[in-house]
């Protein structure tokens, strides 16, 4: 996967989550998606190639890097808390679906629950049927 069907894939999925607003800045160049005003994924093209940078777990991020080498530290964010992808064979429709889907719910996870979308269930709130 190149880098500009990353971003176009990133984009595509992420406006299909709820409540999203997508944010164009031009100086820097920068495209911000956010959730109830806090953001969870960026774009923009680095010399040479577009790059999409998520919220990730610590844990996960560090076993993304060592997994793909088209997954390096947060650019300009911070390195524990953010990665950024670039385009290569490493990348695959389902992984970059599931970068923007945990970056998403990292931030929706984060919000008082009367801010969260409607749709999305905060942890342990999750229903379940009892016998």
């Amino acid at each position: 996967m190149d880098g500009q069907d990353l971003q176009d894939l990133a984009n595509e999925h992420a406006q299909t989550l709820p409540e999203v607003t997508v944010e164009h800045r031009d100086n820097p160049p920068w495209v911000t998606y956010k959730v109830a005003g806090k953001v969870f994924m960026l774009m923009t093209d680095l010399p040479g190639h577009p790059v999409v940078t998520v919220k990730a777990d610590p844990g996960d991020a560090v076993a993304l890097r060592e997994q793909h080498s088209e997954i390096s530290a947060g650019y300009h964010m911070n390195k524990t808390h953010w990665i950024t992808a670039k385009g290569g064979p490493g990348l695959n429709e389902s992984l970059v679906k599931e970068l923007v889907n945990d970056s998403y719910q990292l931030v929706v996870d984060k919000l008082p629950h009367s801010k969260q979308p409607a749709g999305t269930t905060p942890p342990g709130l999750v229903s379940s049927s009892s016998s």
